[in-house]
C-alpha cells in the first residue's frame, strides 16, 4: 500500500524562535529538532516540506543594506538565498537521521499577480523584533513599514497570493521517486510571468498560503502546519484564551484572526479543505505525528 502524501509547512519562527539571536548555530540546533519530527512523519507519509523564512530573509536584507558600495539586492533574490540557507541545513539534518532516504531541496518560484492588493497593504513580518522606539526610528530612516508583532514590532512587506507553483511538475516527479522534497521555501521566490518571461518581484509570499496552494496543485492528502503554538486558540492573549481542537471552515469563517500570524494559516487551511475535502492539522513542531493522528493540536475538516 503506497503512502499518503502530506505537505508540511514549517514556520520560520519554529526554526528561529521569537526573540532568539539570528545565529547560524542556533538555527541549526532548532532545525535538528525539526528534523526529528519530520523524520518520524516520513516513516508513515510521503513528506513535502515547505519552510518559512521571515526572520532569515529579514536578516539577509539587513546584511544586504549594510554594504553600501552596491545597490541592495531585491527581496525575491534574498528569498532565493534563504531557500538555500535553510534548505541545506534541513537536508543535512534529515540525511543524518535517515541515511537511506533521498532528500532533495528544490529552488522554487511561485507566480503572483503584480496587481495583488497586498502590494498596497504590507502584512508579512520579516527580520528581527524591535522595541517600538527602535522600529519607528528604523522605519523613518529606511522607509520601512513596521507593525506590532505581539509585544514587539517588526518590519512588514507585501505578501501577494500564490497563483501557480512554477516547479510543480518537478516536485511531483521527485515524490514519484520517493524523495522527501523540500520546496517552496519562504513561500517561494515571487515572480510574475508575462509572455513566458519570468521576472522577480519585491515581496515575500506567505509560506502557509503557498503550502496550501502546493498541496492542492499536487493533490496531497493532508496539510500539516507546524508553528510555535500547540494549537489554534480563541481569545489569544486574553485570560479567556482556550485551544480549539476541531473546527470546520464554516465555523472558522466566523472568527477573526490576526492577519500577521494565525490569520493566513486559517485562511490557507480552509481553502485546502474546501478545495480537496482533505484534513489540515495545526500545532506545535514536536507534536507533528500526533497532530496528523488527531491526538493533539487543531484539526480542520469538513465534518
Amino acid at each position: 500500500m503506497s503512502k499518503k502524501t502530506v505537505v508540511v509547512a514549517l514556520g520560520g519562527n519554529a526554526l528561529l524562535r521569537r526573540g532568539e539571536p539570528l545565529e547560524a548555530d542556533i538555527q541549526r540546533k532548532n532545525i535538528a529538532v525539526a528534523a526529528k519530527t519530520i523524520s518520524e512523519i516520513a516513516k508513515e507519509y510521503n513528506v513535502v516540506l515547505v519552510h518559512g523564512n521571515g526572520p532569515q530573509v529579514g536578516l539577509l536584507a539587513l546584511q544586504n543594506n549594510a554594504y553600501d558600495k552596491v545597490s541592495p539586492y531585491p527581496l525575491d533574490v534574498l528569498g532565493a538565498e534563504s531557500q538555500g540557507m535553510i534548505g541545506i541545513m534541513l537536508v543535512q539534518e534529515l540525511k543524518n537521521l535517515m541515511p537511506e532516504q533521498d532528500v532533495t531541496a528544490l529552488l522554487t518560484q511561485v507566480q503572483v499577480n503584480s496587481d495583488d492588493p497586498a502590494f498596497e497593504n504590507p502584512t508579512k513580518f520579516i527580520g528581527p523584533v524591535y522595541s517600538e522606539a527602535e522600529a519607528k526610528s528604523l522605519a523613518e530612516a529606511k522607509g520601512w513599514v513596521v507593525k506590532p508583532d505581539g509585544k514587539f514590532f517588526r518590519r512588514v512587506v507585501p505578501s501577494p497570493l500564490p497563483q501557480h507553483i512554477v516547479e510543480g511538475d518537478a516536485i511531483e516527479a521527485l515524490i514519484g521517486r520517493d524523495h522527501l522534497v523540500i520546496c517552496t521555501g519562504g513561500g517561494g521566490v515571487p515572480v510574475t510571468i508575462n509572455n513566458q518571461q519570468i521576472t522577480g518581484i519585491e515581496a515575500v509570499i506567505d509560506k502557509d498560503m503557498s503550502a496550501a496552494f502546493l498541496a492542492r496543485q499536487i493533490k496531497a492528502d493532508h496539510l500539516l502546519i507546524l508553528t510555535d503554538a500547540d494549537a489554534v486558540y480563541l481569545d489569544w492573549g486574553k485570560e479567556t484564551q482556550r485551544a480549539l481542537h476541531q473546527a470546520t471552515p464554516a465555523e472558522l469563517a466566523e472568527i477573526p484572526f490576526d492577519a500577521g500570524s494565525m490569520g493566513p494559516k486559517i485562511e490557507a487551511s480552509c481553502e485546502f479543505v474546501k478545495a480537496t475535502g482533505g484534513k489540515v492539522g495545526i500545532g506545535a513542531l514536536e507534536d507533528g505525528l500526533a497532530i496528523l493522528r488527531g491526538d493533539k493540536g487543531t484539526t480542520i475538516a469538513t465534518d
